[in-house]
């Protein structure tokens, strides 16, 4: 065999090697890098290479070695999974960066790290002030994590006392052009409805690059001609405008009246109805 072949099939089968190893070891070694999965990565990477080129050896000793770091790795695994003290001192643990406010510098000190690339870290979290963090650590992987305070985290409707019902997934409707029927009859609308739909928004099947429809039945759609403004679906913001025109119109007839049976039956509803409106704003304005 020609020497330039043997070295086209050499890493083609290391390539394949490589690959089934890979994906037997499973998706935390193309994920965020433990020390130990770091070091094995580079190890059977580099064991690859050589049995790629290295033809003066037999290719059977860079196998035996791929296998050996293969289940070393798969075993060191096995080990986190079943050993908390096993896992932890593989990977060590979580370190705290701050607290309350405060930049712990000892910790910073033991984990390398400078008060720049702390705050470099919060910065690409949307962090700018170390003062605003409750609590923020190191991960084993390398990955800082951060809790703002009470006052400084976003509003949800959660933290205002108000339930909303879970959303559904949107269901891309069209792509490149072309209608996906089956996420279109997932999402309980026909052809004729997005034939419809796209004839309100003024735009042609073949332009449109994505379209998907929301939980909500709106359609919101991408274009390949990018000066086009497609306007934004307004059927919940005409939804709440309605509601709100219902109850003011209720609360007025209820002012308006001199029946006091006809009085107290427009307050009760209009009462009611505004009820509805404060549960449902959190679905309809956002």
């Amino acid at each position: 065999m020609p020497l330039w072949l043997e070295v086209v099939v050499r890493t083609l089968a290391s390539a394949l090697v490589l690959f089934i190893l890979t994906r037997l070891l499973g998706k935390r070694q193309i994920s965020q890098l433990s020390f130990f999965e770091y070091v094995t990565g580079i190890t059977i990477g580099s064991i690859t290479a050589y049995l790629s080129v290295d033809v003066d050896n037999h290719w059977s000793l860079g196998l035996i070695s791929m296998g050996v770091w293969f289940l070393v790795s798969l075993g060191i695994e096995y080990l986190q999974i079943k050993s908390v003290k096993a896992r932890n001192w593989i990977d060590s643990k979580s370190t705290v960066l701050i607290k309350g406010g405060k930049i712990l510098e000892e910790n910073l000190k033991k984990e390398k790290l400078t008060n720049d690339e702390l705050l470099e870290q919060l910065r690409k979290k949307s962090i700018f002030q170390a003062a605003q963090v409750e609590f923020a650590v190191i991960e084993p992987d390398g990955e800082i994590n951060a809790l703002l305070k009470k006052e400084y985290q976003p509003i949800t409707p959660s933290s205002l006392g108000v339930k909303v019902a879970p959303e559904q997934e949107p269901q891309t409707v069209i792509v490149d052009g072309n209608i996906m029927d089956e996420p279109l009859a997932t999402s309980g609308y026909s052809r004729q409805w997005l034939h419809t739909e796209l004839e309100k928004l003024g735009v042609s099947l073949d332009n449109v690059n994505i379209a998907q429809v929301d939980s909500f039945g709106q359609l919101y759609v991408d274009l390949y001609d990018d000066m086009v403004q497609i306007p934004e679906p307004q059927e919940r913001a005409s939804l709440y405008a309605q509601l709100k025109k219902c109850e003011a119109d209720l609360e007025l007839f209820a002012l308006s009246t001199d029946e006091a049976e006809a009085k107290q039956m427009y307050g009760e509803c209009s009462e009611k109805l505004l009820t509805v409106i404060t549960q449902m704003k959190p679905l309809l304005t956002q």
